[in-house]
């Protein structure tokens, strides 16, 4: 059946066995391959449609999903990122995949971006994102407050395709703290502030509209 081909890749293989992970990266990268060859029709002469929202639900319901700061639960979310961002492409009016063939080889000299910068890139600056993650550390948010705040900086720190070391986030929130403004959270003061603007212009067009 069609919409199987991108659920019997080694990749869901490998993520359905939890003894199995030691190729996960290698199987990642050949699953992306096939999706991008499934959209540009070097795979299947069929619609990629069924097979990328199959494997999109497949993605999301996954155990995996569920885990954090796990290699193989990294690499489920990664995937269906990915896939989810091919099937945006492919819905848009006069998409075009490019084909594998503008593709960098194995043989070819790759830059080291991290994969996750595909999808999402972080475009403010570090102290900035390390006020945001040490706010929902305290706020206890993610998985009930027992992640550490090293894993959660790696963490989304790969999601957003940055490169961090400890010590350059340990002194960005030494900064933070040495602050010297009647409130120091710079980063979430804003956020407060653009939000509530926006939620206040959003229900100025409303009621412009309901006249």
């Amino acid at each position: 059946m069609e919409h199987l081909i991108l659920t019997e890749t080694e990749f869901f293989r490998l993520i359905d066995n939890p003894d199995s992970r030691t190729e996960l990266g290698a199987a990642y990268n050949e699953f992306t391959t096939a999706v991008v060859s499934l959209c540009t029709g070097a795979a299947s002469p069929c619609h990629p449609l069924p097979a990328l929202s199959y494997a999109e639900t497949e993605l999301q319901y996954h155990k995996a999903i569920r885990d954090t700061n796990t290699e193989y639960s990294i690499y489920v979310r990664k995937a269906l990122a990915f896939v989810r961002r091919m099937l945006k492409i492919i819905t848009m009016p006069h998409s075009q995949v490019p084909p594998l063939s503008s593709l960098p080889s194995k043989d070819e000299k790759k830059d080291d971006t991290p994969a996750d910068a595909l999808l999402m890139r972080w475009t403010g600056n570090l102290s900035d994102f390390v006020e945001m993650v040490y706010g929902l550390d305290s706020l206890k948010c993610i998985n009930g407050g027992e992640t550490g705040i090293t894993e959660l900086l790696l963490g989304f720190g790969k999601l957003f395709g940055l490169k961090l070391k400890d010590k350059q986030c340990y002194n960005a929130y030494a900064d933070i703290k040495r602050r010297k403004s009647d409130s120091r959270t710079y980063f979430f003061d804003k956020a407060a502030e653009k939000l509530n603007r926006r939620m206040q212009e959003d229900e100025e067009r409303e009621r412009m509209r309901k006249r």
